[in-house]
Parts: C-alpha cells; structure tokens; sequence
C-alpha cells in the first residue's frame, strides 16, 4: 500500500514483511526480528514491537484475540499500509468488495448497470446501509463526498488519485480546474453514476481499494491526511466491525456492528488486537492469542509432521513481490548495465531457500504466482557473478557504486540476514561497497514519494488480482506510484493498449510482453514472493489466510 494489504512477517532472526496500502504495498523491513525493522524479538504477522502493555480485559464469550500492528491511520483515503488496512476493510465498506474466494462481489451497492459502451456504471445502493452510530443511511452523496475527498488535493492523500483517475474529470479536479469529478453524479439517494475514460475490465476492482471508500462527511468534514485526524480514534464507519477502543501502542478492540447489513452478520462478538507483546508463538501456545504467523527460527519445527501444532498450520501463496527499486533519473542508476550488474550478482534461490528457508519462492518477474498473466517460465536475470562483473566495468567500474546508499525502513543495531546477505554477494561478486540508512516507516515513505534515495528496497501487495495493480501502476512513466521513476515508451505503450483491451487473453499478452522487457531493464530487482502462513487453534472456524488484504473477520467464529 505506499499501501495495504495483511501483514506477512517472517521473523525470529530473520525478516519483517509489512505491507503496505498506496496500493498496497508491502515495505521490506528487513532489520531484524519486529515488524518495525528493530531488532531481537519474535515477531508474527502483524506483530508490534515489544512493548509494556496494561493487563487486557478478561475475554468475553465470542472473542478473537491476535497480534496486530499500530496503524498509521484509519483515514480510507489517506492510508498507504498493509496495517492500517487490516482495519480498514473491517471498519469501512464501499461500493464494492472482495469474498473469500476472491470474488468480487456487490457491498454497499446491491448491484449495478454497465453501459454498452463499457464506461458508464449505474450503483444501486442498499437502502439498509447506515453508519455505526445509526443516526442515517448511506445515500449516494455519501460517495461523491467521499471520492471527491480523495481526489482533493487539500486532503494530501497520496492514494486518491491512483485509484480513482479512471474516473471522467478526476484529473481536472485534482489539478484545480474544476470544483468537482463531472464522472461522479448523484441520480438520487439511492443511485450513483460513475463514468470512467475508457472500458476498463479492471475499474470495478479498482473500486474495492479503501479510497473508494465512504465516510461519514459529519465527522471527518475538512481533516487532511496530515492533520491528526481525531475522527479515526472513534470513526463512524459501515463495516461488519467498529473501532470500541484504540489504546496506542497497546491494543485494537474492534465489536460487532450490529447494524451490518450483509449476509453473514459477525458471528464474533469482540476482536482485541495486541499491538505490544512479547512472542507471539509462546503467547499462541499458552492461548493468550488465538492464530499466528510462523518465521524463520520456528518454521522447520512447525512443518515437522511430528510437532502438535502441524495440524493447526496453514500455509498458503501471497500475490507479493518483494523486490529493490533504483532512483533510475539519476547516475549511475540512470544506466541499466549497472542496475543488471546489481541483480545478477544476487542468488535468489540461496535468499529464498536457506536464509528465509522456503518461507517465499525466488522471483524472476514481476508478477506473482496467483495473479493472472503471470508468466512460470519467464526467463529472468540469472545469477551470473562473472557476467555482472562485466556489466559493470562496462559502465564504469565498481566505483561508481562505493558512495551509494539502501534505503531501507527500520531501526535496530541489526540490518538484518537478507539486507546483510546482499551486500555481502555485492561486494563479494563486485567488489562494491553499499550503505544501508534506516528510517522510520513514515520518514522512509516520504523520501520515496519525494525521489530521495539511491536504491531502496520495497514489496508489492495486490490490492485487486489482476497485473495491472503491479504493472501500471507501479511502472508505466505516468504513475505517481512509480518510485523508481523509470520510463520506457514501448512499456508505456504495451501497457496503455491493456487497459482498455476486451479480449483477456490478448489483454495478458500485452502485460507479458512489457514484464519481459521492464525485467530486462532492470527498475526493479525482483527477490521473491512471499507466503502467507497461520497457526489457528482449532475452536476458531471460518478463517482463512488471504493471499492480499480482504475483509475477513465476519466470517470467523468461536467454537469453545
């Protein structure tokens, strides 16, 4: 997310993975065992660092305890983490929304009318949709406050715009020519007309993304991404959950809404989060907590058929790609000899396999297993020390490296086994030194909406399964969510003709051929893609591990 999508952390020792939503990304926090980058802790999915924590409330009938991270914000149209969606998609609902199955199915809209011609979509709203508090109904302005609201500069998301600019004069709103998105008409209470630029298989999905989103116009009125935003400590959402409580730093006590308006209704009557904590398997184990991911120091106990909690272990594949990105404007990034050196002198299969153990597969493209388009035998850039040598004598020698920083978001003593392991085989395959420079996660994301950094390193969560959440959005020149800010007309042009194409199997064709040549050109190193994993007790019933970020809690129920 950058933005959303569930937490992965492939821990003890080893790797955080924290998603994050802007789409939803995923940022590699590669500096230890915590989901923060710190170092020496246990960690599971969603894990906070250790912290002391006030004793919890005695359980009550119907409770789902778990770790969880702190979000940074419950704002639906300023949050750009996986953590902070993990609440989100509970606590909000839009238009539309994905199953467990990963269909995508009608929410606040009970259904909806496509024009011939593709672009013009007519929503027909539930009229049974009210917000938490019960004091009215959702109409149809709701939305068109709430879409504008992404899209107005003033609000400074950095969200808005990705995910709406389909829509028929986002664009001059954004930039100030007009006082309103023309594509965004209430018809009346119940019904929302909105009229996108071109057919787009992939619009409805895009809808799903919490920028699409309503809120309540009452509470948030004129707040901005950066404004503190009190609302989100007590928000007036729609979603099969409310936010009862947020003690920061501590835990996440989200209830039932009773007033939920889809089948089924939250079975759970309370789900308390522990943002603060110590191991998440010992608490696991001792039934402080009722499911948990598994990392790399406890992973190969876990899998051993003999091990009790094998028969509570599930492991599934994440549509992630975690990968390093390079400032492609500037020297001596701006040369892809030198970004092809970088990644042919990494051996991904030893990262995948013995450092993180099996817990993700080595990466050749971009696209993950699991997304459609995704190319099996695509052929990336090998492992080739010599190869990479010569690469980057060619553009100038190992010097031009020696001054070069990785930016990575974290903070501990410890960089940790991956970030270590790759500047190991850079130096050992180049003979070039890197520096690492740890931010904080906020910091770390400004710097690479702003363009601050040399190379950095990064993950890619689906938002919605389909390749143009990766390929667009993350690399055609023209998106604000291209970091590295590579640019590649014949890319561009491949990937433009795949919006609007109708045929799928030429539609993927077209994001085929531009994958092949943006991993030739190297803007990203792609490393691996990851897994999802859980330990769920056997009383809970109903849950599944989601390969990206979907409203999952009203399915689940306590069976003790």
């Amino acid at each position: 997310m950058e933005s959303r999508k569930l937490v992965l952390v492939l821990t003890g020792v080893a790797v955080a993975l924290i998603v994050v939503i802007g789409g939803f990304s995923a940022v590699l926090l590669l500096g230890g065992g915590d989901d923060d980058g710190s170092s020496g802790s246990d960690s599971s999915p969603g894990a906070s660092p250790a912290a002391g924590s006030t004793p919890l409330p005695d359980r009550v009938e119907g409770e789902l305890r778990l770790f969880g991270p702190d979000p940074i914000t419950l704002d639906p149209a300023c949050a750009s983490d996986a953590g902070s969606a993990e609440y989100i998609v509970e606590v909000f609902s839009g238009l539309v929304s994905f199953d467990r199955e990963l269909n995508l199915i009608p929410d606040i809209a009970s259904g909806w009318d496509i024009s011939d011609d593709g672009t013009v979509y007519t929503f027909h709203l539930r009229t049974n949709v009210q917000f938490h508090d019960g004091s009215r109904r959702v109409t149809a302005s709701d939305f068109k406050f709430s879409m504008e609201r992404a899209l107005n500069p003033r609000t400074q998301s950095t969200v808005g715009e990705v995910y709406l600019d389909d829509i028929v004069g986002a664009r001059a709103f954004v930039s100030g020519e007009a006082n309103e998105v023309t594509g965004i008409r209430v018809i009346d209470d119940n019904t929302l007309e909105i009229t996108i630029d071109a057919p787009k298989s992939y619009f409805l999905a895009k809808l799903s993304y919490p920028t699409g989103f309503v809120v309540d116009q009452r509470e948030v009125g004129d707040s901005t991404c950066f404004s503190g935003a009190n609302w989100t400590l007590r928000p007036n959402g729609t979603g099969p959950f409310r936010l009862a409580e947020w003690s920061l730093g501590q835990r996440i006590e989200l209830e039932a809404n009773s007033r939920y308006y889809l089948d089924p209704m939250p079975s759970l009557a309370k789900v308390t989060y522990i943002l603060a904590g110590g191991s998440a398997l010992i608490m696991y184990e001792t039934d402080e907590i009722d499911l948990t991911g598994v990392g790399v120091n406890d992973i190969e106990r876990i899998r051993d058929l003999n091990d009790p909690l094998n028969a509570e272990f599930v492991e599934v594949e994440s549509m992630d790609t975690f990968y390093i990105g390079f400032n492609t404007q500037e020297p001596p990034f701006n040369d892809r000899r030198v970004r092809q050196a970088l990644a042919m002198a990494i051996d991904k299969e030893f990262l995948a396999d013995t450092i993180l153990k099996e817990l993700v597969v080595a990466a050749n493209g971009i696209l993950p297993p699991g997304i459609p388009a995704y190319n099996p035998n695509l052929e990336g850039l090998p492992y080739d020390p010599d190869r990479a040598l010569e690469l980057l004598d060619d553009a100038g020698g190992p010097e031009l490296l020696n001054d070069k920083v990785l930016l990575t978001s974290g903070r501990g003593a410890s960089l940790g086994p991956i970030v270590d392991a790759l500047l190991l085989m850079w130096e050992q395959n180049l003979g070039v030194t890197i520096t690492v420079q740890q931010e904080d996660f906020g910091l770390f994301l400004r710097d690479l909406d702003e363009g601050d950094f040399d190379m950095f390193d990064l993950g890619w969560i689906a938002d919605y399964p389909d390749p143009q959440n990766f390929l667009d959005i993350k690399l055609h020149s023209q998106s604000d969510n291209n970091e590295t800010a590579y640019s590649n007309p014949q890319v561009d042009e491949l990937l433009e003709q795949a919006r609007t194409e109708p045929v799928e199997e030429t539609r993927f064709r077209l994001y085929r051929e531009a994958e092949a040549i943006i991993v030739q050109d190297a803007p990203w190193i792609p490393l691996y893609h990851g897994k999802a994993n859980a330990l769920i007790k056997p009383y809970v019933e109903g849950y599944v591990v989601p390969p990206f970020v979907i409203p999952n809690l009203r399915y689940i129920s306590i069976s003790r």
